[in-house]
């Protein structure tokens, strides 16, 4: 067998003997192999972008993940809510202002930020689906939200929350 590191969200409803499917990341660095497991794709991804920050590392990431949903963690990297990240173990106040900076940052070309050159329906896509949703999944819920008249953020706020009803 393998070990799996894994949120308690996850493991919570496992049995022993059962089968149970879950999503991994290997992390493999010249000291140390590791497999990290989620319950979704969503989960996965997101854990994946955390480790793009700097000074956030595997075990913050899957702290991170497993403490709130992932329409949460990207509603506050929207809203600039810093005390969604320092509610998890581990997170100090500038930590968590360097993942919202940072996954702001990499988001914001992808049309995150208000403003933008593509038509909005488009950023909005784009958006979503550089959090990680699948482009089936971003359009759905971009064409939920399209001819609202709000603001791009206010668009995207929309279509994350419509996403999350849908899960």
């Amino acid at each position: 067998g393998y070990r799996v590191d894994a949120g308690p969200a996850l493991l919570a409803p496992l049995r022993p003997g059962a089968e149970a499917r879950l999503y991994t990341h290997h992390l493999v660095r010249e000291d140390q192999q590791a497999l990290f497991g989620f319950a979704s794709l969503d989960e996965l991804g997101f854990f994946e972008q955390l480790m793009t920050v700097s000074q956030v590392g595997p075990r913050l990431a899957l702290a991170i993940t497993s403490a709130h949903p992932v329409t949460r963690l990207q509603l506050a990297i929207l809203g600039d809510d810093v005390d969604v990240f320092t509610s998890v173990s581990g997170v100090g106040r500038k930590t968590a202002q360097r993942i919202i900076l940072e996954l702001k940052e990499k988001g914001h070309a992808a049309g995150l930020a208000a403003g933008g050159g593509a038509t909005a329906d488009s950023d909005v896509v784009a958006a979503l689906e550089s959090l990680g949703y699948t482009t089936a999944e971003a359009r759905r819920a971009a064409g939920a939200v399209a001819g609202s008249g709000a603001g791009l953020d206010a668009r995207i706020r929309a279509a994350l929350q419509q996403l999350a009803q849908t899960r």
